[in-house]
């Protein structure tokens, strides 16, 4: 017998037993929106990218690596639970909306240090639905039959928009949003980095390796960074924007255990600090990047620990 929670509806996609994890479908960087029916846009969300799984009247929230944070992501799991299906796979984003309707990591990252009621998820595809895989659906369907099934529930929809897409990246840079993500409108899904989902930032946003800190007279003066090239670390710059007292001190906290006597940069630079083993990953927005591919403007937006 169907479960209750399951809507009469016609069979879409392929029968399919309940899979594990799904690699997430991920955007490519580009240049410029694209413009043309093909396409439709969404907003780009600051936050945790996870995979919400509804199956066996349990739910599982999963990092875009496939980490299980359904603890940490408690509130998405309460809601999830209310999703009309029986079983389903969403993608989506976690965020804390401000009060303008802007996404934003660092705030998330502190609201993560208890268990918030302000985090909400924003659900954007459907891959999975009541004992079928819909991966091979076109997108805009994938998305009508979310729609219907997270109706009335505290998930969010991330709605389309079918403007022109360089028309919807003015205008959600103005208003102080992250940027656009641009879909192919009738694509399937697929796992890995494609060309049927691109990206465009307003800002610059980078995941570098924290390679040391700095104290000026015991007071906190901010980390450098360093980019994998290979098996190296090569010097990416210095920032000491965007911490406050306590997220300094927490920084500094889980610094001081890793720090080593030598720099682990490939090539030495001429800055003193306190150098730290390379394992820490912090989440960098910048505006601009030098020709050596150190970033200008820096600003520290929070570590990343679902990577």
């Amino acid at each position: 017998m169907a479960s209750q929670r399951e809507r009469k509806s016609a069979a879409i996609g392929v029968k399919a037993p309940f899979p594990g994890f799904i690699e997430p479908a991920l955007a490519t960087s580009v240049e410029r929106v694209p413009s043309g029916k093909r396409w439709i846009h969404e907003i780009k969300f600051d936050g945790y990218r996870v995979q919400v799984h509804l199956a066996n009247e349990a739910v599982t929230v999963y990092t875009r690596r496939g980490n299980d944070w359904t603890r940490r992501f408690k509130k998405v799991a309460d809601d999830a639970w209310h999703i009309k299906a029986g079983s389903a796979i969403i993608d989506g984003e976690v965020v804390v909306p401000a009060a303008d309707g802007s996404t934003d990591f660092s705030v998330l990252q502190n609201e993560l240090k208890g268990t918030s009621s302000k985090i909400v998820l924003v659900a954007f595809d459907l891959l999975y639905l009541n004992g079928r895989d819909i991966r091979g659906l076109p997108l805009v369907q994938r998305k009508a039959e979310l729609k219907k099934i997270i109706s009335g529930t505290d998930i969010q929809f991330s709605e389309s928009f079918e403007i022109e897409g360089r028309e919807m990246f003015v205008h959600a840079c103005k208003v102080g949003l992250e940027g656009v993500v641009s879909k192919v409108r009738d694509s399937i899904y697929s796992g890995g980095r494609g060309s049927n989902w691109v990206k465009k930032t307003c800002a610059q946003r980078e995941t570098l390796t924290i390679a040391g800190f700095a104290l000026d007279e015991g007071k906190w003066d901010g980390i450098y960074l360093g980019r994998r090239k290979g098996n190296d670390l090569i010097y990416a710059g210095k920032v000491d924007h965007g911490f406050d007292k306590t997220s300094a001190a927490e920084l500094q906290k889980r610094l001081e255990p890793l720090i080593r006597k030598t720099q682990p940069y490939a090539k030495r630079i001429a800055h003193k600090g306190i150098w730290v083993e390379p394992k820490l990953l912090a989440e960098i927005e910048y505006r601009a990047k030098s020709a050596e591919g150190k970033v200008r403007h820096p600003f520290f937006k929070g570590l990343r620990e679902d990577l």
